[in-house]
């Protein structure tokens, strides 16, 4: 008898050309030990290299994100993860859509594929390790049952240290321009966006709901970005946390409506955030995701308190 096989999810697009992963950002800030313990005390692993930051979580090798020291807070690049038998193809994309393959960065040592984006931003696409999730993120919210107290005691509430990246957003001037290059470009695919104010796209080869998003402003820089925690309880553990450390500035509990998580973000020292983010929907390899175009009021949040007057002013502008 022939034993029946389980149905076994494919772990990429087959014959579809795109980036599997968002594999890291740098960005510039005025003072390295500033960005040490905002980014430390929220919960990653900051080590000191050279002349630069980097920025990992706790427990996983990844490298999130770097930090230089330079005049002001600006966002520098952009890296994106491919695998490594499509990088060829993304070299003949280039080449016959006529955008200009740049060197990499001074002091990057890279043998990516370099290239300026619609509004001028350095990105990379280079040959890595899949680290997008390849399902959904595990969420936790227990409940126990009667007779039983279900909250730990304020002594016993552990630290919030995030599990990773989970995706970034920036600021473009033209919203309708940026999904057109990243999904020509790098193959990403629309999730949901709200006119020409906001946009969030996914990879093809199985993703959160966004990995990048853009909001629209009248230059290119940095807005957030976002970290994957487990339950809602860890959320509201590092907002106080933070809270605690001083950094009081920032927007939540609550939940939006396009991808779903729940959130708090938490100011950094240059205007920009960096958010708890929760149970984020999933777009798995084999499902197209229906993308909308839907209206402002049903496209930001479901539930929270209101919204801070600076929370979508680009610092960087």
């Amino acid at each position: 008898m022939t034993a029946i096989q389980g149905y076994v999810k494919p772990s990429r697009r087959p014959g579809e050309l795109g980036v599997h992963s968002l594999d890291h950002f740098h960005f510039n800030v005025p003072d390295l030990a500033v960005a040490q313990k905002f980014y430390g005390e929220f919960g990653l692993d900051m080590q000191s290299v050279r002349d630069r930051l980097e920025m990992r979580t706790f427990g996983a090798p990844q490298l999130w994100g770097t930090i230089g020291e330079g005049p002001r807070k600006k966002l520098g690049h952009l890296s994106f993860g491919a695998f490594e038998d499509d990088i060829d193809g993304f070299a003949h994309r280039l080449q016959s859509m006529g955008i200009a393959r740049l060197d990499p960065p001074p002091g990057v040592d890279s043998n990516g594929l370099w290239f300026h984006d619609h509004d001028g931003t350095p990105v990379e696409i280079k040959a890595a390790t899949k680290t997008s999730p390849d399902d959904k993120s595990v969420f936790s919210q227990p409940s126990v049952g009667p007779r039983m107290r279900g909250a730990p005691s304020c002594s016993q509430v552990k630290r919030t240290f995030p599990r990773r990246l989970a995706h970034v957003l920036i600021f473009t001037r033209d919203v309708s321009k940026a999904i057109e290059f990243y999904t020509r470009v790098l193959g990403l695919r629309l999730s949901d966006r709200s006119g020409d104010n906001i946009a969030f796209l996914h990879g093809i080869h199985g993703s959160d709901h966004h990995m990048v998003a853009f909001a629209r402003s009248n230059a290119p820089g940095h807005h957030h970005f976002s970290w994957d925690v487990g339950s809602v309880d860890e959320i509201g553990a590092g907002a106080m946390y933070m809270l605690g450390k001083g950094f009081a500035k920032g927007w939540g509990l609550g939940r939006h409506v396009l991808g779903s998580n729940f959130f708090h973000y938490v100011q950094d020292p240059w205007g920009s955030f960096c958010e708890y983010s929760a149970d984020i929907d999933y777009v798995p390899v084999d499902y197209d995701w229906p993308s909308d175009d839907h209206p402002p009021e049903d496209s930001f949040y479901v539930w929270g308190p209101n919204v801070p007057a600076d929370f979508v002013h680009n610092y960087e502008a």
